[in-house]
């Protein structure tokens, strides 16, 4: 049986991944929502044929982009699942569990997603992870409308337990690839960054590379990796550094201007 639940993903030529998204919420729900923003491959075709209702909604960013899907959705409960992300098994069971008495008394509750590399089936034990909240009641909570920090808020302030299994991400396909997406987000950042005013000083710039090695290496466990973490954690340290020297370019442009 399916769950009083519905199942939201943004799209954009996302063909080769979107399959595994959708095949691990298949047996969650009744009603899959894949808002999509203009893909040039299958990827509309694709979510049509597996079943999932699919919307087109113009590009303006991850956070109104989940917050439209939100509108499109036949229930109140919502898990939000990325593209180029899947349930385990265990989790979509996880999922069914909470449900077994009726809805769940909690408002929201956080997924723990756990990177996949290319040349990888799942991830490995020690897998870097980030803990975020997915999984909610549309009327006690909901996306916020930034377009870069896609989180859920909750209204009334409470805790999102994490549930136990994982979700498995696959972020990139390739080196090159997360090139290109280091370049696309590293930019909205930076434009977020001087839209809220925020300016950092060449001191901090000069200091990112260093500290965010470190975050990547050691606390986000890539050394687990041997040398395809050493690499990811050079990837990580080149996409923070990255925003802060285009919004300090940025800065740098609108204070020229004024002058």
């Amino acid at each position: 049986m399916t769950l009083p639940l519905s199942v939201f993903i943004i799209t954009k030529n996302e063909e080769d991944r979107l399959p595994r998204a959708i095949a691990s919420v298949q047996g969650l729900t009744d009603d899959i929502v894949v808002v999509d923003s203009g893909s040039a491959d299958n990827t509309v075709k694709i979510a049509e044929s597996l079943g999932a209702r699919v919307f087109f909604h113009e590009w303006k960013g991850y956070g109104p982009q989940k917050c439209y899907a939100e509108t499109l959705c036949k229930h109140h409960w919502l898990l939000n699942v990325d593209a180029d992300e899947e349930l385990s098994p265990a989790l979509a069971e996880e999922i069914r569990a909470l449900f077994a008495g009726g809805e769940p008394r909690k408002s929201c509750f956080a997924l723990d997603i756990r990177m996949v590399l290319p040349h990888e089936s799942m991830p490995r034990r020690f897998a870097a992870r980030n803990r975020v909240k997915r999984l909610y009641d549309l009327r006690r909570a909901g996306f916020k409308d930034s377009p870069v920090h896609d989180s859920v808020v909750v209204k009334d302030g409470s805790e999102a337990p994490v549930l136990q299994h994982p979700v498995y991400h696959r972020s990139f396909r390739g080196l090159h690839h997360e090139v290109e997406k280091i370049n696309r987000y590293s930019t909205m950042q930076a434009e977020d960054l001087v839209a809220r005013g925020k300016h950092y000083s060449a001191l901090r710039l000069i200091a990112e590379p260093f500290g965010a090695f470190f975050k990547a290496y050691f606390i986000r466990r890539y050394f687990a990796y041997g040398v395809e973490g050493f690499t990811q954690s050079i990837m990580y340290t080149f996409a923070r550094t990255l925003r802060l020297a285009k919004a300090r370019e940025c800065w740098l442009k609108t204070r020229s201007h004024s002058l």
